[in-house]
């Protein structure tokens, strides 16, 4: 492993090999990979992550591209030949994990699933993402977010009821809650092995990530098996977004205490003791006349004004803002989410850093998002191949190195 001053996270020491490609693979990977851990990340010389050529920026280093890949190094090899696979498997024996997010029998067919890997490395933690999952009749169906999105029911989740028509959310969140969902459990593969000395293979689907984490919340009449199901009816709680004279905020009154509080704040008293919405039951039941009462009376002032007003009497709320907006505001600002660096190929970048913060081990970019192969010499030479070697696996196809314009390795 290049050496590094000082410990670089909690996984300092950690070596995973990347076999992933587009979001929900890169995205766990790169979470190991800012927590410490030497990340490793797996491309062909002709068949490059996908997520390369996605986004906006420049070829290679586009923004989806840039914010799943920061932290690691590329190894450039051609996993169908017999020379890729031996580089593979021989990789595979110093690592510690081995991710990889291919449909169900690919990893096989290439020679570098579980039991193939296990006879190299017993304490490997192979991690295999699917779609569907690897049984059933979808099992073998490409799938992108959109799709699990639509057979988990989170579209008619996010559309309010059974009978509104469905709609995705705008973001894919599937993708990074299963990467999200992957590198927890890798952690805990990981701690479970210090204790047994094991390794193990996890499995994990999309659509199985985003089912366990909607059932949390959203899934309540699904909950109660002797219980008669019905269409689910509208929900309010989701839709709380208000205009103002100068523009939107949110207000959210769960309490008694806060349903008081913003009716201080709005000048109507009267409405605390009003049989309609005195009890939270009662303000479920009129949720239609509660939200258009709050809607009538926030048009009258300015967001500033209501959110100074509200907040000193202790109702959450918060201005709506838009992305551009939200990256300027002072909170994100004070928590220092958003991080700044320099990239060699794609300039000045500013991103946000893993959420979660250890104590004594700030998150660091240690180096951005790699090109295609970018060290590929250097792990080969890490595992004992010649300089000689590495061109000859060069000048087969077997393995990329990545060129500057003048031709020479970055």
């Amino acid at each position: 492993m290049a050496a590094t001053e000082g410990r670089t996270g909690p996984l300092d020491g950690i070596r995973v090999i990347d076999f992933t490609n587009v979001v929900a693979g890169p995205y766990a990977a790169m979470i190991l990979a800012d927590q410490g851990a030497d990340v490793i990340k797996i491309e062909g010389p002709r068949r490059r992550d996908f997520a390369r050529g996605a986004g906006e920026g420049a070829s290679q280093l586009n923004s989806v591209f840039l914010n799943n890949n920061r932290n690691k190094r590329s190894l450039s090899v051609d996993a169908t030949t017999d020379a890729g696979r031996e580089i593979l498997l021989r990789l595979a024996a110093t690592a510690d994990v081995f991710v990889q997010n291919y449909r169900p029998g690919v990893m096989t067919r290439l020679g570098i699933d579980e039991p193939s890997l296990r006879t190299v490395n017993g304490r490997i933690v192979y991690v295999s993402m699917s779609g569907f999952g690897e049984s059933g009749p979808f099992a073998h169906k490409p799938v992108y977010d959109p799709l699990i999105q639509a057979l988990s029911g989170l579209t008619t989740v996010q559309a309010g009821s059974d009978d509104a028509r469905p709609k995705l959310i705008r973001t894919i969140l599937p993708d990074k809650l299963t990467g999200m969902t992957a590198a927890q459990a890798i952690s805990s593969a990981l701690v479970a092995r210090e204790r047994t000395g094991e390794g193990q293979h996890i499995r994990l689907s999309m659509l199985d990530s985003v089912v366990a984490f909607m059932w949390s919340s959203d899934m309540g009449q699904q909950t109660f098996l002797e219980r008669e199901v019905s269409a689910q009816a509208a929900a309010t709680i989701i839709d709380l977004i208000y205009e103002t004279k100068t523009g939107y905020i949110t207000i959210s009154t769960m309490t008694n205490d806060q349903w008081a509080g913003f009716c201080r704040a709005a000048g109507r008293a009267e409405l605390i003791t009003d049989e309609r919405f005195r009890t939270a039951g009662g303000r479920h039941r009129n949720a239609d006349e509660r939200l258009a009462l709050i809607q009538e009376v926030l048009w009258t002032r300015s967001a500033d004004e209501w959110l100074e007003v509200l907040d000193a009497e202790g109702v959450p709320c918060a201005p709506v803002l838009t992305r551009s907006q939200a990256v300027e505001h002072p909170q994100l600002q004070a928590s220092g989410i958003l991080v700044e660096s320099e990239h060699p190929h794609a300039g000045r970048l500013r991103q946000a850093r893993n959420a979660a913060v250890f104590e004594g081990a700030p998150m660091q970019v240690r180096h951005g998002a790699p090109l295609l192969g970018q060290h590929t010499a250097e792990v080969l030479a890490e595992l004992g191949y010649a300089e000689s070697q590495v061109e000859d696996f060069v000048a087969a196809g077997v393995v990329s190195v990545a060129r500057d314009r003048a031709g020479a390795e970055p």
